[in-house]
C-alpha cells in the first residue's frame, strides 16, 4: 500500500499496518474477521487516532468496512464471494474424499499459489474466511463509500464489485485497467478521483 499511495494525499497523514500474520506482522492463533478489526481498533486508540479515511485493499476491505470509518475506499475489496468453478468444485470434492488417506505431503497437491509458504495457522484464517459473505455488512454501511476496481481483476472479478456498489447506499464505482493490484499504477488517479469529492 506504501508503495502505491506513499507519494499521494500530501494533505493527509498516512498510517499503513500490516494485519497480523500478513507483511512482517506474526500470528500465532486463528482469529476471525471481527477480531481482526477488533485488533486494528485497539491499535488506532493507543495510538489516539481516528482516521477520517480508511483504505483497505482484499481481505483488508472486509476489516476496513467494519471499522466504520467516515469515508471508506475499498481497493478490489473481499466480502462477496465468487461462484466456484467445476473444476474447483471437483478439486475441492476430491481432496475431502482423499483427505482421511492422504500423507500431509499430499496437500501441498490441492494448495492454491497464493497459500504457498503459508503458515497453518494462516492458511486455517484464509480457509475460515474466504468463503464469508459480508453482504449484510455493506447493506448496512454508512460510510462515504468509494469502491475501485481492476477491469481484469481474477482474484475478485469485477462483478464483485458491481454487486458491492449495488449494496452500500451512496456508494461510487470506478472499474480501472489492471488486474487485482491495479491500485499499484493508478494511486494517481484515486487520489484525483478522490479530491473531486472534497477528500
Amino acid at each position: 500500500m506504501k508503495q502505491a499511495f506513499g507519494k499521494t494525499f500530501s494533505q493527509y497523514q498516512h498510517l499503513y499496518l500490516d494485519l497480523p500474520g500478513f507483511g512482517h506482522s506474526s500470528i500465532h492463533d486463528v482469529i476471525t474477521t471481527g477480531t481482526y478489526s477488533d485488533i486494528v481498533s485497539v491499535f488506532l486508540k493507543a495510538l489516539h487516532v481516528k482516521p477520517l479515511i480508511i483504505v483497505g485493499h482484499s481481505y483488508g476491505g472486509k476489516v476496513a468496512t467494519l471499522l466504520q470509518p467516515e469515508v471508506l475506499v475499498l481497493l478490489s475489496s473481499a466480502g462477496i464471494v465468487p461462484p466456484k468453478s467445476l473444476k474447483v468444485k471437483l478439486k475441492i470434492a476430491l481432496f475431502k474424499l482423499l483427505k482421511p488417506f492422504a500423507p500431509r505431503s499430499f496437500y501441498r497437491f490441492f494448495a492454491t499459489k497464493d497459500v504457498e509458504g503459508m503458515s497453518q495457522t494462516m492458511y486455517e484464517i484464509i480457509k475460515r474466511v474466504v468463503n464469508e459473505d459480508f453482504s449484510e455488512q455493506f447493506l448496512t454501511c454508512k460510510a462515504k463509500t468509494f469502491l475501485f476496481w481492476g477491469k481484469e481483476d481474477s482474484a475478485m472479478p469485477l462483478f464483485c464489485g458491481e454487486k458491492m456498489h449495488s449494496l452500500i447506499k451512496g456508494s461510487h464505482f470506478y472499474p480501472m485497467e489492471g488486474d487485482h493490484f491495479f491500485f499499484m499504477n493508478q494511486a494517481k488517479q484515486i487520489e484525483k478521483t478522490l479530491g473531486e469529492f472534497g477528500f
